[in-house]
């Protein structure tokens, strides 16, 4: 067995090193941040959603970049095996609507907990407000590929020199961390993440230094992330949420994503959880231009039902204003919108709309337009669409291609999935594969 480094004590981090260390390894963690776990901590809305209750299969299905890549990490630590490794550290789950998997507590900060005391148990130096700036990498004699045989690391800028880390291999004299303190290893695990949300810390170091040592990087996108529209009108309904409503997105006449699920009105256009996953399906498409986005307010309804409906609430509203009609087909906040788009007059007596301007009225409620022009970006991602290239990793073990004894895992990868416990998933499995190779 030997002296493992992990880089990044996120959620695949933390995973990588327990699943090395319970394979017999002496294994140091070096994070930046003063505490472990800082985006794991705000995930799921400070929940943590964990992982998803699904088979194999359905967890490939929910991955947008690179699935077939994940095939190996999904069989070798699957959504059932992650649920057995929270339950038998100490946290106990519960599954919710749409397979998703929460601790009991709904307090994130309850999986970070356990997974600290499993490193603690299993004797992993943590070494916090610690910061890896590179690799070490050499060239063996008669070697195919560099090796990597260690990481040189510094205290972390805001530290005072009484609060330096100590980073040691149990049994050994304590090493004062300096700047540029080289510390050999026998294999590497980058573990840091990419760079959403990066007032956790996420700067993108682990893609430069992959980049550094030879590793092709993808282009980078903001992934699970709210849209910028167009229309000044999204202001006006700020806040306001919509259930049950479908979304399609397309470029032209080309449809780029289509979904069913719940929505929210911001005062820069559009977020919730059906926002966001048409937005990891749209990033590329996006930087070449404004798309459309189609809002359909009554998806259980044909065209051909919903005039019968909105027929049988005219009857009633007979001699009602447009206006006064409406609010048994559609949220009160949002009637003033609808008619504005709609181009019929609010006073107008229902009993004077015409039949064409009824039929284009329920064309605007099975298709309210607006403009997708950008996102909020990684500021406000969730997720990093992009990374180190999935050609330079072998699949079978999250091992370099390029660098020997070098391994990946977690955001830093070019592996991105929809909203619902995905991404965590990914962090848990490719963390868990890289640990038992190395």
């Amino acid at each position: 067995m030997g002296r493992i480094i992990v880089v990044g004590g996120g959620a695949a981090g933390m995973m990588a090193a327990i699943t090395a260390a319970r394979n017999g390894n002496t294994v140091t963690l070096y994070e930046k941040n003063e505490k472990l776990g800082k985006k794991l901590f705000i995930t799921g809305k400070g929940r943590c959603n964990v992982t998803n209750a699904t088979d194999c299969e359905q967890l490939l299905s929910n991955v947008i970049s690179n699935p077939k890549f994940l095939y190996s990490a999904f069989t070798d630590f699957d959504a059932q095996a992650c649920m057995d490794f929270f339950e038998e550290i100490g946290v106990r789950l519960k599954v919710e609507r749409g397979n998703r998997v929460f601790p009991q507590s709904d307090h994130s900060s309850d999986i970070i907990k356990a997974l600290s005391y499993e490193m603690r148990r299993l004797s992993v130096t943590v070494c916090l407000n610690t910061e890896v700036t590179s690799l070490a990498v050499r060239q063996e004699e008669e070697a195919e590929h560099p090796m990597c045989c260690g990481v040189y690391v510094r205290k972390t800028p805001q530290m005072k020199p009484e609060e330096m880390q100590k980073v040691r291999f149990p049994g050994e004299e304590p090493l004062i961390v300096s700047e540029a303190s080289f510390v050999q290893a026998d294999k590497v695990i980058l573990a840091t993440g990419g760079i959403s949300y990066p007032l956790t810390g996420a700067d993108g170091r682990g893609l430069f230094m992959a980049s550094e040592s030879g590793h092709r990087v993808t282009a980078l996108y903001p992934a699970l992330v709210p849209l910028v529209t167009k229309e000044a009108w999204c202001r006006e309904l700020m806040g306001l949420s919509l259930r049950n409503v479908g979304v399609m997105v397309k470029k032209g006449k080309k449809q780029l994503f289509e979904g069913f699920g719940e929505m929210l009105f911001t005062h820069f256009g559009v977020s919730g959880p059906l926002i966001l996953s048409a937005s990891s399906r749209i990033g590329r498409q996006l930087e070449k231009g404004e798309l459309s986005l189609l809002i359909d307010l009554k998806p259980a309804l044909t065209a051909e039902q919903l005039d019968k409906r909105l027929l049988r609430d005219f009857e009633q509203a007979h001699n009602k204003q447009f206006k006064n009609a409406l609010g048994d087909l559609l949220p009160s906040r949002l009637i003033p919108v609808v008619i504005m788009l709609s181009g019929i007059s609010p006073d107008k007596k229902v009993h004077e709309i015409s039949k064409a301007e009824r039929l284009s009225f329920v064309a605007l409620l099975k298709a309210l337009p607006l403009t997708i022009v950008g996102t909020t970006g990684f500021r406000e991602a969730i997720i990093m669409q992009g990374g180190i290239s999935v050609k330079d990793i072998n699949p079978s073990t999250m091992e370099s291609k390029k660098v020997d004894k070098l391994f990946f895992a977690g955001e830093c990868v070019d592996v991105d999935a929809l909203t619902g416990g995905f991404n965590l998933q990914i962090a848990w499995a490719t963390g868990h594969l890289a640990g038992s190779h190395v």
